[in-house]
């Protein structure tokens, strides 16, 4: 019996998918199938009630669970230990983070980090929220980068940084030559919003809720960059987070404009899973990924 079959069991049972469990091992479905095959012949017990149509482990696949997790935890933190007595960074982190921050707010990082820890490889998925929290707790990746953080009992949550939220604009729309402005001035307006269920959007609307004002939503859309577009072309006007638009502003293709009531901020953090041990790898990332809090703190 070998490690890797433990690991490829506890991630089965976690994703409760054949497929992410080989996707996250980087073997075939069939070899994941081998694997399980295998332990059930070791132990000479089923692991998996095959005869139901939901995923569900038999009560031996439960206790082979739980004492391989002990077993993955302790292997890992064995072998993050010897890199750290050997001053090595190095491995792969696979990181899941929503359009928005891998667009614009992580490159800067990636590129500092990847300069300093040059034997480390990062794997970016780009998702939908609620697919960074699904892919982070069933461990198809290390770490998640999302905005307006859920508080779940099974993640540990860790702020990197708040981006100011400002209004955009068309550069010859009537709001363009003005250094600020009201909330209240929003009141009826064409508005170009993100879809319902996306944090930013929830964050968006609470705040225009809280200032009592009803903007006229003529555009929804899931991607802060079709957002932009819409913008554009003068279909309306969006409050979105500062960083997502500095390209866009200097290039004179929108305008913005900062908001007088408060300054409003979107946060943004990294998720991962509870009781996950933390390569040396993950711990400098998240380092560089935190220095902007800890700078502003500081102020």
């Amino acid at each position: 019996m070998q490690i890797q079959s433990l690991k490829v069991f506890c991630d089965l049972k976690e994703t409760e998918s054949f497929t992410k469990a080989a996707q996250i091992n980087n073997i075939t479905q069939s070899a994941v199938s081998q694997q399980i095959g295998s332990l059930e012949k070791q132990f000479d017990t089923l692991l998996i009630e095959r005869s139901k149509k939901k995923f569900r482990l038999t009560r031996e696949g439960i206790a082979l669970y739980d004492y391989s997790k002990q077993i993955m935890q302790t292997y890992d933190s064995l072998l993050n230990h010897l890199q750290e007595i050997k001053n090595i960074v190095s491995g792969t982190i696979r990181i899941s983070t929503i359009y928005s921050v891998g667009l614009h707010e992580l490159p800067p990082y990636m590129k500092r980090f990847l300069k300093a820890f040059q034997t480390v490889n990062v794997h970016v998925e780009y998702r939908r929220s609620n697919q960074v929290y699904d892919d982070v707790l069933s461990n198809i990746v290390d770490l998640g980068l999302v905005a307006y953080p859920i508080k779940e009992p099974r993640l540990e949550i860790i702020p990197i940084r708040n981006d100011r939220l400002v209004l955009i604009c068309h550069p010859e729309h009537e709001c363009a030559n003005q250094d600020q402005i009201e909330l209240s001035r929003l009141e009826g307006k064409r508005f170009i919003g993100f879809e319902p269920d996306i944090p930013t959007r929830k964050g968006i609307d609470k705040i225009l809720r809280d200032y009592g004002v009803q903007v006229n939503l003529a555009m929804e859309f899931d991607n802060i960059e079709t957002v932009k577009r819409a913008v554009e072309i003068d279909a309306g006007v969006s409050i979105v987070p500062h960083g997502t638009v500095t390209q866009e502003i200097a290039k004179h293709t929108l305008a913005h404009v900062e908001i007088s009531d408060n300054t409003f901020y979107r946060p943004l953090a990294v998720v991962y899973k509870k009781n996950k041990v933390l390569s040396p790898a993950m711990r400098e990332f998240m380092n560089i990924l935190k220095e902007d809090l800890d700078s502003c703190l500081k102020k």
